[in-house]
């Protein structure tokens, strides 16, 4: 989930990144409604701040708001799904290719921690958070903030169609050979490589517990 400094934070913020997370994650299925009271009395604000959330949900494709149904989880669909894993793939390597040049030994150490972190995942939430880690630092680097917060958004809808394919899939611990690929690409320099493999790996998303699976199989 892209993450707000908590001492930036509003209560539309803290609402907004919590509903995503059970959007997420699966907890609040698609389709089902987001009820303003409901979400108001439970955080304990207005109604004020619970709108905002909701147009932030809308905006991050995670709510949908219908007539005479109110506002509700966003469906899951194939379409969508191809759909972002295209975009996804395409400004990911971009802002891979501005990173690049710019990698400190610190930026590439947490690379590597967020690699590791994949490996000792115990649960498919913790190889998810690591995932989304490696993934937010590999480009962390491009100092393009309009970008950074456009794959983060993208990101989040990835996760939810994984964490939809990995309640149908079940779910194994996993190798991270692509990333470690990526990131061994860097380390020697071979910017074009990583950024063939990095387009690659989005392009072709991996059923957990499985080998790949195309996106539009899902």
């Amino acid at each position: 989930m892209p993450k707000i400094d908590p001492s930036q934070q509003t209560v539309a913020d803290r609402i907004a990144e919590i509903l995503a997370e059970r959007i997420v994650t699966g907890e609040l299925a698609p389709d089902a409604p987001l009820r303003q009271d409901h979400i108001a009395h439970e955080f304990g604000s207005s109604h004020v701040p619970v709108r905002e959330a909701f147009q932030r949900l809308q905006a991050q494709g995670l709510a949908v708001s219908e007539p005479r149904r109110g506002m509700r989880v966003a469906p899951l669909d194939e379409r969508s799904m191809r759909e972002v894993v295209e975009i996804r793939a395409a400004l990911e390597v971009l802002a891979l290719r501005h990173a690049a040049r710019r990698l400190t030994p610190l930026q590439i150490e947490r690379i590597d921690e967020a690699v590791a972190a994949g490996d000792r995942a115990q649960s498919f939430a913790e190889w998810e958070a690591a995932n989304r880690s490696f993934h937010r630092e590999l480009v962390a680097a491009c100092r393009m903030p309009r970008l950074l917060a456009m794959l983060a958004e993208l990101q989040l809808a990835n996760s939810r169609f994984t964490f939809a394919a990995t309640r149908s899939a079940g779910w194994q611990p996993r190798s991270n050979q692509d990333h470690r690929q990526i990131l061994d690409a860097l380390r020697r320099g071979a910017v074009d490589q990583a950024a063939a493999l990095l387009g690659r790996h989005i392009q072709t998303l991996e059923r957990v517990g499985g080998g790949p699976v195309e996106p539009a199989s899902l």
